[in-house]
């Protein structure tokens, strides 16, 4: 390590409701102090907070002024926290959801700032869970197949709705105007950096993942043009540029950005990344063969493997998308966490919220609790974990939940723990579809705010047949973002050394019970056979229902 014993680095997350700014020691990863700041919009789906106005179905903005606010408050929190002084610090870096693309022009304002399209949902960043763009998603698909675009098998055959090529075409077709008034069409992870260091930035994360680059390269202006003729100078005009290797650094802190955050001016500024992936080395896994599965309101699954293969219904394989020299690959479930808290929220009678409070717990941890106690089948149910869609292996969100088996006797436990088990019957899914296609799962890695709960930890351990090690931080995306900010520092000549000396693991925390695995292995053929006839042609109705509702919500 090439850094004074006492100096800092500062890893920023950028979530879904909110951000954590976490001060970590370089020498050994030791995390001084942390604080979070929440999203005073959280995430935008109703109505648009400038005029009331309602947003349609399968919407999801978000204001960019909170991504600013966890920079202005978290990190001078953090530091504070920390009982450090700034001059201590030599290096920030920030991780982010993606893909959550937003307009801007030249100089990295957002639209949706100019007072004149405030009024425009358009003009605002999309979170990755906005979802609709799914018809300009199956054209991309379409148009790509008939192509033979060689790209498509790297993302699984599919490219999803919640990235960036499908956004901005839903932004080109549904307010030409708005298309045409961005300059930049750039990921939160970027735009953030920006702000940092004053300059623009791209990273091979996003760009890889979110972006379809692939090969030194974007897809071709002719194939874009058979997209739409107005959309064939979408790279060239909204999105190209260099790309940068995670952990290099951007830049170095803009004295406006010091101003912000305390800290000094000019310290380095790693490029952005996305919260999954850079959260392997934190965990230490950045081997081949290592899945990491950071699960919180979504999971995402990332791993790393020393040869390029192609894996149906993956989010996809890019080089050195995780670690340089290793194809890093992705795949995940979008809804996890926000599932069971769905059904907190909406389906769990008052009484279950008074014995909650009776016991000290809150109503997850009371369900969970209750569930715990239940033998494998007991319930008698099978769900499918699609409530907000399927991103891998399916790539379809426009599938949606179901819950067979119900009967006057299901309680609310019974329902919470088939949700958890149908969650952890995707990520099987997940580990065989890599495992068929020539890419073998070694080892399971745990992060993200889940893994406190050891009922839902040991229900993926016995569904998967495999141990579990768990990080120990309970903030592993900032962690990882503040190795990445050693190596653009030059602390540490690259991210792999940076993980042998900050990372840290718990490893075989839980561990498959054979009885039990057996037991899942009969209800998982129950799931797969449901899993295909909803998702692979048996049944349409999932479609003909998701048709029909965005016409009744406008109703309402």
């Amino acid at each position: 390590m090439s850094a004074a014993p006492d100096a800092c680095v500062i890893g920023i997350d950028f979530g879904t409701l909110s951000g954590r700014a976490v001060v970590v020691r370089v020498a050994d990863g030791e995390e001084l102090g942390s604080a979070v700041e929440d999203y005073a919009h959280a995430v935008i789906e109703r109505e648009l907070p400038a005029t009331g106005a309602p947003l349609p179905a399968q919407w999801a903005l978000q204001e960019p002024e909170d991504w600013l606010d966890v920079v202005r408050r978290a990190v001078p929190a953090a530091i504070a926290a920390a009982g450090i002084a700034p001059e201590q610090v030599i290096g920030i870096a920030t991780d982010f959801t993606a893909s959550t693309p937003l307009p801007v022009l030249a100089d990295g304002t957002p639209l949706c700032r100019l007072p004149e399209l405030a009024d425009r949902p358009h003009a605002y960043p999309k979170l990755w869970k906005h979802h609709a763009a799914q018809a300009q998603a199956d054209r991309i698909n379409a148009v790509a197949a008939e192509r033979g675009e060689r790209w498509l098998a790297r993302y699984g055959g599919r490219i999803s709705s919640e990235w960036e090529f499908a956004k901005a075409l839903q932004v080109l077709e549904e307010d030409p105007e708005i298309y045409e008034r961005m300059d930049r069409w750039v990921e939160g992870a970027d735009w953030i950096v920006w702000q940092l260091c004053g300059a623009e930035t791209r990273n091979t994360c996003t760009a890889g993942y979110k972006a379809i680059f692939q090969d030194g390269g974007y897809p071709s202006e002719d194939y874009l043009r058979a997209l739409d003729e107005r959309f064939a100078d979408f790279v060239t005009a909204k999105i190209g540029g260099p790309l940068a290797d995670l952990g290099a650094r951007a830049g170095r802190l803009t004295a406006q950005a010091a101003a912000w955050t305390g800290l000094p001016e000019g310290i380095a500024v790693a490029v952005g990344n996305v919260d999954a992936h850079v959260t392997a080395p934190a965990a230490r896994a950045v081997e081949p063969g290592q899945m990491l599965m950071i699960m919180g309101t979504s999971t995402c699954h990332v791993m790393n493997g020393d040869e390029l293969v192609e894996v149906p219904g993956m989010c996809g394989v890019v080089d050195g998308g995780i670690v340089r020299g290793l194809w890093g690959y992705e795949a995940g479930q979008t809804g996890v966490g926000d599932i069971f808290a769905w059904f907190v929220d909406n389906a769990v009678p008052p009484r279950y919220h008074e014995q909650a409070r009776e016991r000290g717990l809150d109503v997850h941890g009371y369900l969970s609790e209750l569930a715990g106690e239940q033998e494998v089948g007991q319930h008698g149910l099978i769900a499918l974990d699609w409530n907000n869609g399927n991103r891998s292996v399916l790539v379809d969100h426009d599938l949606s939940g179901l819950i067979l088996g119900l009967t006057l006797a299901t309680r609310a436990e019974d329902v919470y723990r088939a949700l958890i088990e149908a969650t952890a019957f995707g990520t099987r899914k997940i580990i065989e579809t890599f495992e068929a296609s020539g890419l073998p799962v070694r080892e399971l890695f745990v992060a993200g705010g889940l893994l406190k709960n050891a009922v839902i930890m040991q229900i993926y351990a016995d569904v998967t047949r495999r141990a579990l090690h768990l990080t120990e931080s309970e903030q592993g995306p900032a962690l990882g973002s503040a190795m990445h900010a050693a190596v653009a520092a030059g602390a540490y000549p690259d991210i792999g050394a940076a993980s042998a000396a900050m990372g840290r693991v718990r490893r075989d925390v839980y561990v498959p019970d054979d009885a039990r695995a057996d037991a899942y292995d009969a209800l998982y053929e129950h799931y797969s056979r449901l899993h295909d006839h909803f998702g692979r042609g048996g049944d349409d109705v999932m479609h003909a229902l998701r048709h029909i509702r965005p016409r009744e919500v406008a109703r309402g």
